[in-house]
Formats: C-alpha cells, sequence, structure tokens
C-alpha cells in the first residue's frame, strides 16, 4: 500500500508510469486545482502544491531514480545511510558474508553487488545533459489581436506566467514557439520549449481570407443612389471610401492594402466591402415620392430568377 505522501499516489500514477504518463497527470490536477480557478480555495491550494512537488519529484530522472532507491523521500530529502561494511563483518564467527538476513553460503555475484551497492550508492552516476521536453499550451485570442499583432499572458498550470508576442498576420490554428520555456533540462542541459497554438475569436463584422479581410457594409439608398463619401471600418481602424453613384446591394468595393497588414515576405492584404442597401424606416416624403414615382428602366429586379421557374 502506497503511503500518503508517496509522489506516485499524488498523481495518481503506477511506479512504471513514463514521463509522459507522469507529465499528464500532473496537468491534469494542476488544471482541477489551480489557485487562479480556486480563488479562496485553501484545500485546492494545498492539493495543487502537493501535486506539484510530487511532479517536480518523479519529472527529474535522478531525482526519481534515488527515491525509488530509496535514497530520498518524497521531499527530496536524503534518508539515512543504509547498512555499511560493519553490518557485515560483525556476524558470527565463522560465518561467511552474505545478503542481510540470508543465511550463510558461498560467494557470488549477487552478494557483492548487494553489499557495495548499498555502501556506495550504486547507481547513481549522472547520465549525459538532456535537453527538456517541448510543453504544449493553448492561447485564445482577439480577432484582432491576430491580424495586427498584440502581447499577451498566458498563466501556466504552474503559476507562472508567459508573456506572449502575438505577430501580426497571425493565422487561426497556428502554433508560436518560445524558446527555453518549456520543462527544464536534465544534468544541466538546456531546458524545451514553449508551443502555444492560437486559437482565433470571431469578429462581428470582419472575415479574413488569406491575408485580406472582407466586411459586408449597410449604406442608406441616399448613398446608393447618390453616391459619395462614407466611413468604412478597417482592422486598422475607419478609413473614408467613395461609393459610386448607382451602387447596388453586393456591389464589392476594394481599398488596398486596409486587410492584414506586411509581415515577414506577405504583402499587406485588401479590404473587401460589399454593399448592403438598408431601407429602414421610410418616412412619409420617401413614401410619398415612391407612390408617384415611374421608373425610367421598368425590368423586373427579378427577372433572371422568373425565368428559370
Amino acid at each position: 500500500m502506497a503511503k500518503p505522501d508517496d509522489p506516485y499516489a499524488t498523481l495518481g500514477v503506477q511506479r512504471t508510469a513514463t514521463q509522459d504518463e507522469i507529465r499528464k497527470a500532473y496537468r491534469k490536477l494542476a488544471r482541477q486545482h489551480h489557485p487562479d480557478l480556486n480563488p479562496g480555495d485553501t484545500v485546492a491550494e494545498a492539493a495543487f502544491k502537493k501535486a506539484t512537488a510530487a511532479n517536480d519529484l518523479l519529472s527529474d530522472p535522478d531525482k526519481r531514480a534515488r527515491f525509488d532507491r530509496g535514497e530520498i523521500d518524497a521531499s527530496g530529502q536524503e534518508k539515512a545511510a543504509g547498512p555499511s561494511y560493519r553490518d557485515y563483518a560483525q556476524q558470527g564467527a565463522g560465518q561467511r558474508y552474505s545478503r542481510a538476513g540470508a543465511p550463510g553460503g558461498g560467494w557470488n555475484p549477487e552478494d557483492l553487488n548487494d553489499i557495495f551497492g548499498s555502501m556506495f550508492g550504486q547507481g547513481q552516476r549522472r547520465g549525459a545533459p538532456q535537453r527538456g521536453q517541448d510543453e504544449k499550451y493553448a492561447l485564445r485570442c482577439a480577432f484582432l489581436d491576430a491580424v495586427n499583432g498584440a502581447t499577451q499572458r498566458l498563466t501556466l498550470p504552474d503559476g507562472r506566467t508567459l508573456g506572449v508576442k502575438i505577430p501580426a498576420g497571425t493565422k487561426d490554428g497556428q502554433t508560436l514557439r518560445l524558446r527555453g520555456q518549456g520543462a527544464e533540462g536534465v544534468g544541466g542541459g538546456p531546458a524545451g520549449d514553449a508551443l502555444i497554438t492560437i486559437t482565433t475569436k470571431p469578429h462581428p463584422y470582419f472575415e479574413r481570407r488569406g491575408n485580406d479581410i472582407h466586411v459586408t457594409l449597410p449604406v442608406t439608398i441616399a448613398e446608393a443612389v447618390l453616391g459619395g463619401p462614407v466611413q468604412v471600418p478597417t482592422p486598422q481602424g475607419p478609413v473614408k471610401m467613395k461609393i459610386p453613384a448607382g451602387s447596388d446591394s453586393g456591389t464589392e468595393l476594394r481599398l488596398r492594402g486596409r486587410g492584414v497588414p506586411a509581415h515577414g515576405k506577405q504583402d499587406a492584404g485588401n479590404l473587401y466591402a460589399k454593399l448592403s442597401v438598408v431601407i429602414g424606416a421610410p418616412d412619409d416624403a420617401l413614401k410619398a415620392f415612391l407612390a408617384d414615382w415611374t421608373p425610367t428602366d421598368a425590368a423586373s429586379p427579378r427577372a433572371a430568377m422568373e425565368d428559370e421557374t
């Protein structure tokens, strides 16, 4: 039966668990008990600290091996030294050296391994430095932050925060790499990287297609018929655009360079505004005009549909 302070029991994994299984178990507990998600909950905070301590020990191959051999306790502190050569030399006269607790007998390699292994800390040699593992995270950002670029704070399960610089033109689902912000290296090796997958929130008006931005622009009857300048929203702020006289719903106008900003080797995209004529609430003057108005071109706007039915 595992002790309550056994780090394996704390994380809920077997002693044969792989590093990946240990990491997954810790992340699950960290998300469940993280203080940011349980403000004021002292029980959750204690569970988070306990899980973090267990992960710190088991994620370090050297510490884990020493704990498994009984050389250190769950807190990483040295245990009392094991039996020395005196324990074997002070046995009864004429009795051959043997493993502790076993009946006397002839020498064999296993006897020597047990004696000298306990005396000199067999198996404690450190391996070559190893790079830490990469850690994967997800970050949800605003549409305009991904288009124009921004910096956001990301809180990690262990309580650390990272400043994540989102470059202009970042795409939904793109993964950013923060070098040296992953798991610590082993034996003096370099730390791994943090791999952050960006998820972009949808925008109420803008739609991104490649480096171009599309928007539906409502206009009045007067603006569509008479034309003239109107303000158009863009990711970088509103700009004026001239609507040609006689424009209709569905007319698409282009603003060069007003899409996704230039980034890397990519040129700036364009903004495409599709006009949508909005009638609104007609006043008496408009009603009177339309009642007496006879259009020069009386062709039905539904003629094409009628031909197909």
